[in-house]
C-alpha cells in the first residue's frame, strides 16, 4: 500500500464517523457505540450519472452521502421522471427497503461525482432492535418523508407551475446550504421535480428573469 493510500484509510473512517456523529439519528449514541456501528460500514465512490439502485433491486442496505448528491426518483411507463428527494452530504437514504426487506421503491441516481457509505440489513436491523432510542428516531424520519411525499404530491395536483417552481426554488435555497444546493442541480432535474417539462420550467424561469426576480 502507498503512502498516499494508507493516509486516505484512516481520513475515510473518521469521515464516516463524522456523518453518524452529526446524524440526528446517531448524534446522541455514546462515542464506543457509534465506533461499533462504524465498523459494519463500507464506502462506495460512484460517478456522476451512475445508477446506485433501481425500483426492483433487493433492498440489502442503508446508504449515506458523505461527498456529492443523490436524487431518488420514478419514472412513468411513457419514461418520465419524477423526483421524489434529493440527498446531500451528511444525509442518509434507502431506509424502506431497509427496515422491510422488501425491493426498491425507486430509483437513486448520482447528482455528482459521490462517495457514499454503506451499511447492511443483516447488521443494521440487529443494531435497531438493541437500541431503541435510535429506532424511534427512525420513525420520526420515515415520518417526515412520508408527509413530503405527500406536500409533493397535492402540490403536483393542486398548484400552477408557477406557484410550484417558486416554492421548489425556495425549498431549494433556503438555510445555509442554498447556495450550494442552488449550484448543484439543473433546470431538468427541477423540472422532474415539480412534475413539468423542461421547456416549461425553462420559460417560466426565462420570464422571470426577464423581470428581475432571480438571475
Amino acid at each position: 500500500m502507498s503512502i498516499s493510500r494508507a493516509k486516505q484509510a484512516p481520513q475515510r473512517t473518521r469521515d464516516k464517523l463524522s456523518l453518524l456523529r452529526s446524524h440526528p439519528l446517531f448524534r446522541d449514541l455514546p462515542g464506543p457505540v457509534i465506533e461499533h456501528l462504524g465498523s459494519y460500514m463500507r464506502t462506495r465512490r460512484v460517478a456522476r450519472g451512475t445508477t446506485i439502485f433501481t425500483k426492483g433491486d433487493p433492498g440489502t442496505g442503508l446508504m449515506g452521502v458523505l461527498a456529492g448528491a443523490v436524487k431518488v426518483s420514478v419514472a412513468s411507463a411513457e419514461g418520465k421522471d419524477i423526483v421524489l428527494n434529493t440527498f446531500r452530504e451528511g444525509d442518509i437514504f434507502g431506509e424502506i427497503a431497509l427496515l422491510d426487506g422488501r425491493p426498491r421503491t425507486a430509483d437513486a441516481i448520482a447528482m455528482a461525482d459521490c462517495e457514499l457509505i454503506v451499511i447492511e440489513r443483516r447488521d443494521f436491523v440487529p443494531f435497531l432492535g438493541s437500541h431503541p432510542d435510535v429506532m424511534l428516531k427512525f420513525i420520526e424520519i420515515l415520518c417526515s418523508r412520508l408527509r413530503h411525499t405527500s406536500e409533493q404530491v397535492q402540490d403536483i395536483t393542486f398548484l400552477n407551475l408557477p406557484t410550484r417552481l417558486a416554492k421548489t426554488l425556495l425549498q431549494l435555497t433556503a438555510g445555509e446550504e442554498g447556495a450550494r444546493r442552488k449550484a448543484a442541480i439543473t433546470q431538468r432535474e427541477i423540472s422532474q421535480m415539480i412534475g413539468m417539462s423542461r421547456e416549461s420550467t425553462n420559460k417560466q424561469l426565462r420570464a422571470w428573469a426577464k423581470r428581475g426576480w432571480i438571475r
